[in-house]
């Protein structure tokens, strides 16, 4: 794997300071503040910022500095429907296709949650969430569907880290992945697709909470809704 470019170095700091709340829905990116307070020039800044906004967390305005975007529901809803869909067809895709070491490392990815879920950072562990189901996409040995996979991941990354970190429960979330573990692990495709429901299944309606928790904070604020995207 190629090592990350300074541009993604900076998205990807720019992504953490999103989900934690440092910069806030409707924010405006400065690119020259920005770029000054990292100590980077405005090229790679902008590279960064692009790279966000592919991924939905930022929003592009001609003319206009970007902001950190307000998606409204029922845009963030289309997209989980579509991600848990590719969720439940990358575990069938993995149960048939991935190698031993695939799976090796997919446990890996557990055993580290389980061991490090009550000490380790909010947003790092989500991060490792992540990279579980990514793995799983990748251990489908589709690259479209892995592709595909990981632009709905990024499109969710925000609303998907303030509903996980509204139900941090590491028996539950030790136990869900367990559950989608061996069902690859067994080659049980119809196992691995329940694991997957079972783990996703209220994926909309947390996110639905959060955003109607954010949108009445916004307008208790004074702050407009969320723009349509």
């Amino acid at each position: 794997m190629a090592e990350p470019t300074l541009a993604e170095h900076i998205a990807n700091e720019l992504r953490r300071d999103i989900l934690r709340g440092k910069l806030a829905p409707g924010e405006s990116i400065k690119e020259r503040d920005n770029a000054a307070e990292m100590g980077v020039s405005r090229t790679p800044m902008r590279e960064a910022i692009r790279i966000l906004a592919k991924e939905g967390l930022i929003q592009l305005r001609p003319s206009r500095s970007p902001i950190v975007a307000r998606p409204n529901f029922k845009n963030v809803e289309d997209h989980a429907q579509v991600l848990i869909a590719l969720e439940k067809l990358s575990a069938e895709l993995a149960v048939k296709n991935a190698s031993d070491e695939d799976i090796s490392h997919i446990a890996g990815i557990v055993d580290h949650m389980s061991e490090h879920f009550d000490t380790s950072d909010p947003l790092d562990m989500f991060e490792i969430d992540m990279s579980f189901h990514t793995a799983i996409a990748d251990a489908s040995k589709n690259k479209a569907l892995a592709e595909t996979h990981r632009t709905f991941l990024q499109r969710l990354w925000r609303a998907r880290y303030l509903a996980a970190s509204q139900r941090r429960n590491r028996q539950r979330v030790v136990n869900e992945h367990t559950l989608i573990l061996n069902a690859l692990r067994g080659r049980d495709a119809k196992a691995a697709r329940a694991a997957i429901d079972n783990h996703l299944w209220h994926l909309a309606e947390d996110i639905r909470e959060v955003i109607e928790k954010e949108s009445a904070a916004n307008n208790s604020a004074g702050t407009p809704t969320g723009d349509p995207q």
